[in-house]
């Protein structure tokens, strides 16, 4: 009985699954959000990842000094909150009513630190 004839190579054993997509590339599959970077010739592999900044406190790694924290938020009058006031002054509304824009948290824009060096990690604009 002749081997080739069942797919099977002239060793007999039976050819191995071509490897997947992170046993070749390095062990991170291309959904992930860590991207290597080479730091040298010779150097080791720094993983870095890109968070997502959003309205609340964001729980991540900081780029700045690599600890593990819970972010620092700032809340501060947007582009919205300014656009708002704008559109209320041209209605008419007297008596400072173009600033209640800039006390509603959801016309704020938020940024982002870190609470242990103090390190700004970005913006979540409205």
């Amino acid at each position: 009985m002749d081997k080739r004839q069942y797919g099977l190579p002239p060793g007999g054993q039976p050819a191995q699954a071509p490897p997947s997509y992170a046993q070749a590339v390095g062990g991170v599959a291309p959904s992930s959000p860590y991207t290597p970077i080479q730091t040298s010739k010779n150097g080791p592999t720094i993983m870095t990842t890109v968070v997502p900044l959003g309205p609340e406190h964001t729980h991540m790694i900081c780029p700045h000094c690599l600890a593990e924290i819970d972010t620092t938020i700032d809340k501060k009058p947007g582009l919205i909150a300014y656009i708002a006031g704008f559109l209320i002054c041209l209605i008419g509304c007297p008596f400072g009513c173009c600033l209640i824009p800039c006390c509603i948290s959801k016309c704020m824009d938020v940024h982002h630190s870190c609470p242990n060096c103090k390190g700004y990690l970005g913006m979540f604009r409205r």
